[in-house]
């Protein structure tokens, strides 16, 4: 049963940085794709950024040059990390990691959000 695990979130005021960390074990397969999605008060959960299995990353219009993903492999555990500088409020949101993409690219996945696993989300507070 792979598991998906996610620390880092907190509450910084604006233009702080935060760094989102993800774990994913138990796999009995490769599976490279992994992603970070969030959810703010009132708001549809939206993707944020996506690695694909070709190590092709994507990322919301509304976090580029802002955020950084960077993926790592180790046997059966694969480790996601989001870098976040110069947060604003509308940054606030609960973050959620997911793993195992059946969309081929990174580009669909960030679209259809179609993973297998999901963590239980990291709470991310940005004050003004």
């Amino acid at each position: 049963q792979v598991q998906v695990v996610e620390s880092g979130g907190g509450s910084v005021q604006t233009g702080g940085s935060l760094r989102l960390s993800c774990v994913a074990s138990g796999y009995t397969y490769s599976s490279d794709c992994m992603g970070w999605f969030r959810q703010g008060p009132g708001k549809e959960r939206e993707g944020v950024a996506v690695i694909d299995r070709d190590g092709t990353t994507t990322y919301a219009d509304s976090v580029k040059g802002r955020f950084t993903l960077s993926f790592s492999k180790d046997n059966a555990k694969n480790a996601l990390y989001l870098e976040m500088n110069n947060l604003k409020p509308e940054d606030t949101a609960i973050y959620y990691c997911a793993a195992d993409c059946s969309s081929f690219t990174a580009a669909e996945a960030m679209v259809a959000g179609d993973f297998g696993y999901w963590g239980q989300g990291t709470q991310v507070t940005v004050s003004s």
